[in-house]
């Protein structure tokens, strides 16, 4: 009997001691589950944002696919742009083979370039042509001031003032354009007149000739008061079909004959009494001139260069070239 209960007792006591592992091994399960269950929670979050962050990407992809569809569409297109302009200008490049280019006639070099530097309206034609070149001292400058300054200055000086250089060039760019089928004569005056190059008419197409006009007037220097009509009887002994002007205003100085003419009565600087001559005085000297050496059949074409204090001298000039069918041009500073 004591043995049957002592291993009664042993039962309890394993039974008991069995239950109290099993509540520790279930709490230790409770503890994976739990922690099982965090990381499924992490991993689903892991999940849902490389889930999104893909989307994300698939969106870009579509789009720089869509960017990269559009680029090769404008390139294609530039490509089609350039091969057109391509066969565009081999085709202006054979045509341009095809032109005939014109001989050039000029014999005197000028720095024209554009359009806009040819004098309109002024044309260099006829058989027998004279060009009369002003080279007193007010062709050096525009402004009276300038001008006086300039009277004291080296031959060097006035031979480089703006104005006396714009008028080299304008005498060039006559010469350049003569018919070749002309003769020229070209004449310079102050208070007296030469022949430049040749004593007798030039054939326009004669270079040499020419040239050497170019050279006699590269050594002028722009001096002394201004006599009209020295110039042009000089002008009148070679009986021009065409007389071309450049100056730049109405005369300062006359012959002797005017100081009896009663018109030049108050007049005294053509008497040489004064060293100055009023407008008024300028203006009767001019139309004195006109009568006493303007000739029939001459047309009269005259650029009018500027220079201050001389107002009535583009109606004077115009006037008399209005008479005989010709022009006064009065050019715009950037030319020639």
């Amino acid at each position: 009997m004591s043995c049957g209960l002592g291993a009664i007792i042993l039962v309890f006591m394993l039974v008991k001691h069995n239950i109290n592992d099993s509540s520790v091994e279930f709490d230790k399960l409770k503890d994976d589950i739990k922690q099982l269950e965090n990381i499924k929670k992490e991993s689903l979050q892991t999940l849902q944002s490389i889930e999104a962050q893909l989307a994300l990407d698939v969106a870009q992809t579509d789009a720089s696919k869509q960017q990269f569809a559009e680029r090769q569409s404008l390139l294609n297109q530039k490509n089609s742009d350039v091969a057109q302009v391509s066969e565009e200008i081999e085709n202006l490049k054979s045509d341009i083979k095809g032109i005939k280019v014109v001989k050039k006639e000029d014999l005197i070099e000028n720095q024209q370039i554009y359009e806009e530097n040819y004098l309109l309206g002024l044309k260099v034609e006829g058989p027998k042509i004279a060009i009369l070149v002003d080279h007193s001292a007010s062709m050096t400058h525009e402004k009276l001031i300038d001008i006086i300054k300039t009277k004291t200055s080296s031959k060097e000086q006035k031979q480089q003032a703006k104005k006396w250089l714009r008028t080299k060039k304008i005498t060039e760019w006559m010469l350049a354009r003569l018919p070749k089928s002309s003769d020229v004569i070209v004449v310079a005056f102050n208070d007296s007149s030469k022949t430049l190059g040749s004593p007798t008419w030039a054939k326009a197409n004669d270079a040499t000739k020419l040239s050497t006009i170019i050279s006699d007037l590269n050594g002028l220097t722009p001096e002394g008061p201004t006599n009209l009509h020295l110039g042009l009887e000089t002008i009148n002994k070679f009986s021009p079909s065409n007389l071309y002007i450049i100056t730049d205003g109405l005369p300062t100085k006359g012959e002797s004959s005017y100081k009896s003419l009663n018109p030049f009565a108050s007049c005294s600087s053509l008497s040489g009494n004064a060293n100055t001559i009023s407008g008024a005085c300028r203006v009767k000297l001019f139309k004195q001139t006109i009568i006493e050496t303007a000739r029939p059949n001459v047309q009269v074409d005259v650029v009018l260069l500027p220079i201050e204090g001389d107002p009535d001298a583009v109606n004077q000039f115009w006037q008399w070239t209005a008479a005989t069918g010709g022009l006064v041009i009065s050019p715009a500073n950037n030319w020639p």
